[in-house]
């Protein structure tokens, strides 16, 4: 550390032992500082406090350690955010809680860092009445037309505390009987994440409209996770363009977190509402699982991908809410699970699980799905997966009973899956085909149910031929499926009670619902506190805006690139349009808002009755891009012989095309001819530009050079998975780009965007 930072550190650091040490059972009021620690209960005087934040995390600002002690921050802020930093360069800990117990800290406020309170190995924490939002987050590299795969995020790793590279609110490691209530965490990237925490309470937690995720568990078992809005934790959604979601979630259960209870918590309008999977360990061994947690009457609506996603794991998932997602459950390689009592509506498929055995579909609603229930198994497995190799994976033993499918296109899709049984008067009105089967099933039960429209079977004797049905099971058959008893209770079993104090957390009346409302820019979601101005649609010359925010009137300043702006003024929400000048290559609409007080994309506040200014840019300059593909081998390998690796671009190509975007993601062969691994791409272009600063963003996986004018400007020139390299580039005239990159195998992209700074 600096001579010039060490010695303030330490100088704080003796002031803050110094200020705590009070009469015992009288908490002392002190002002924060740097360095501080804290040892007995204190109040802190109450402040904006501008903190900065060092660039390790082993080095928080505040310390709290001991035991039966209450910290009252009395509302005092933190705010580590200095000058013009924008949240992806935020750095330090705000406070941090370690070997303690019985900590009670309330009313704190801190933004401005990467990670706001973290608390180590420490029992029996609580922690109430918080408002940690406006911290750390990386900036999104997708933009409206095109997803980047830079953005993916991983949760898959953490036994290092790889999580910690994302940020978070709240990071709690080694936290036993731990109770969260009343945190708030908008406009960041993490909220409330926990690793090996058991027996917690996490309850009446407003985190939402954040781009990673809610609240997330790893290796945490045995907590209560309820009454929670978790609402627009999202990214990797733009209407139209794509629906991916990226890994973000409304909250996530990970590797070996089992007997959690989920209940009443409305997570709508995130990448997956709820995000659950086994664990690498279990994916090496076959053995474990995040096993019986309850998921119980949550709202998991709107998710671009997944309602509930749960795999390789048992669970019972019962009266949730799942409305207009990609799929409503996706439960791969689910065992022994139940699916009870939900509403799965507008879904592109209701419930679907490969590999899945002994599980109970049972009373549930499906509703203007294009398919209801899908089952099947895939030709192989991966060879990677030991789980495969372990286990019996193939897809068998299902119970689906008293189900309500109306206005399903197909309610039943499965395939290749043996002993299913379809009795009991479940119920099938308005489809367009009652079942698709690609492949025989065997042992298949369709017995005792409500066909309104026998005409539409389909093909009878394929249909019989195919399903091979049987006559209904015997009781002493369906006792052989380990998988179905837990179907016979009534939902009620699996109820958990509602906390006494419990908030109802649901998305209120009138509130904004469904995909078209999820708006994410380069900082994430858009959360209607601020006016805001939308690109909706591009139909030869004619753009669509749709505008949004709090009440009050907006008005058109000017602009740049377009004529024929309609309307010029009005209230929100409002459409105008606007057609482009064929001749310009930035697009500009500037408009103001006077009205209800507003907070601005980064927690800035604008009084009611305040100018606050907001607007759209958009720069579209086409380039033509001459692309080449080559094979390599050992003698042209990138990496060991570069020089005969770029002679390859004398060679004639083995693929080539001229595209006006690049923007690649290549699972196999980027062009016939070519093989899927090992492959060199060349792409060059020279154009005219207008004089100014321009930003280049490039994603590569794997290697990248990129040069301008024969000079390189980026080198990033390793196997790598999905990475974003940027340069600011002063232009003018003409020029020339050219893109060097390889990729070594398995998954590649290389994506191309410029911008020009204003």
């Amino acid at each position: 550390m600096p001579r010039s930072v060490l010695l303030p550190f330490l100088l704080g650091l003796a002031l803050g032992l110094a200020s705590c040490q009070g009469q015992p059972g009288t908490p002392a009021s002190i002002p924060l500082q740097p360095g501080l620690v804290i040892t007995s209960s204190t109040t802190i005087t109450p402040g904006a406090y501008r903190l900065a934040g060092p660039d390790s995390l082993h080095q928080p600002l505040v310390v709290i350690e001991g035991e039966d002690i209450t910290v009252d921050f009395n509302g005092a802020e933190m705010n580590g955010a200095t000058g013009d930093q924008r949240p992806n360069q935020y750095s330090g800990l705000a406070v941090l809680v370690r070997n303690s117990r019985n900590v009670t800290i309330r009313n704190l406020k801190a933004r401005g860092y990467k990670i706001a309170l973290m608390a180590e190995n420490t029992d029996s924490l609580l922690l109430e009445h918080c408002d940690l939002s406006y911290n750390y987050r990386q900036r999104l590299q997708s933009i409206r037309e095109r997803e980047d795969l830079a953005d993916w995020l991983s949760y898959h790793d953490n036994e290092a505390d790889e999580w910690l590279r994302y940020g978070a609110a709240v990071y709690l490691k080694g936290c036993n009987h731990a109770t969260v209530r009343y945190l708030s965490v908008t406009g960041g990237q993490n909220g409330l994440m926990l690793t090996q925490c058991n027996n917690g309470l996490f309850y009446n937690n407003t985190i939402h409209f954040n781009s990673g995720i809610g609240i997330g568990l790893y290796r945490s078992s045995n907590n209560k996770v309820m009454h929670n809005r978790l609402d627009w934790n999202v990214r990797g959604y733009s209407h139209g363009f794509y629906s991916r979601g990226q890994d973000s979630a409304g909250i996530l259960c990970y590797e070996q977190s089992s007997n959690n209870t989920f209940a009443y918590n409305s997570a709508t309008h995130s990448g997956d509402g709820f995000f659950l999977w086994a664990g690498q360990s279990s994916m090496d061994s076959g053995e474990g699982g995040c096993n019986d947690n309850i998921i119980f009457g949550n709202d998991f609506s709107h998710a671009p991908t997944n309602g509930i996603e749960v795999t390789f794991s048992r669970n019972i998932l019962a009266n949730n809410q799942l409305e207009d997602c990609t799929y409503g459950v996706w439960g791969g390689y689910s065992f022994e699970t139940l699916i009870t009592g939900n509403t799965i509506c507008e879904c592109r498929h209701g419930v679907a699980i490969e590999h899945g055995q002994d599980n109970a579909i049972v009373r549930n609603y499906f509703a203007g799905d294009s398919i209801g229930v899908q089952l099947w198994e895939r030709d192989q497995q991966p060879e990677d997966w030991g789980y495969a190799q372990a286990k019996d994976v193939s897809s068998r033993d299902y119970e689906i009973q008293h189900n309500y499918f109306v206005d399903v296109k197909v309610p039943l899709k499965i395939s290749g899956t043996d002993k299913v049984a379809i009795n009991d008067d479940n119920q099938f009105y308005n489809f367009e085909r009652l079942l698709l089967a690609e492949k025989p099933n065997r042992q298949f039960y369709f017995v005792k149910n409500d066909v309104c429209q026998p005409d539409k079977w389909g093909d009878a004797t394929a249909y019989k031929k195919l399903n091979r049905i049987s006559e209904p099971p015997l009781p002493e058959e369906l006792e052989q499926w380990p998988g179905l008893a837990r179907d016979l209770a009534p939902v009620g079993a699996f109820e958990p009670q509602p906390l006494p104090d419990g908030m109802n957390a649901m998305l209120p009346d009138g509130h904004v619902r469904g995909r078209k409302f999820i708006l994410v820019n380069e900082w994430g979601p858009y959360d209607f506190l601020r006016p805001s101005i939308w690109l909706r649609d591009i139909r030869d010359s004619l753009y669509t805006f749709l505008l949004l925010g709090p009440q009050g009137n907006w008005r058109l300043n000017g602009g740049q690139g377009f004529t024929g702006v309609n309307p010029k003024t009005g209230t929100f929400p409002a459409t105008i349009t606007a057609v482009r000048d064929s001749t310009g290559e930035e697009l500009k609409l500037g408009l103001e808002f006077i009205g209800e007080e507003v907070t601005g994309q980064f927690g800035e506040q604008y009084k009611r009755g305040a100018t606050v200014p907001f607007g759209f840019y958009r720069f579209e300059k086409k380039l033509d891009w001459k692309v080449r593909f080559y094979e390599y081998n050992e003698s042209t390998h990138p990496l060991s012989n570069y020089e005969a690796f770029r002679q390859l671009k004398e060679q004639k190509p083995d693929a080539e095309e001229q595209v006006q975007e690049l923007a690649y993601a290549w699972w196999k062969k980027p062009a016939p001819g070519v093989n899927a691994d090992r492959f060199a791409t060349f792409a060059s272009t020279s154009f005219e530009i207008t004089p100014g600063r321009y930003k280049v963003s490039i994603t590569s996986d794997d290697g990248l050079r990129f040069f301008v004018d024969g000079q390189l400007v980026i080198g990033h020139w390793d196997v790598h998975e999905p990475e974003t390299d940027e340069a600011v580039l002063e232009l003018s005239g003409r020029h020339t780009f050219e893109i060097e990159h390889f990729e070594a195998g398995g998954f590649a992209t290389l994506s191309f965007h410029m911008q020009r700074l204003q």
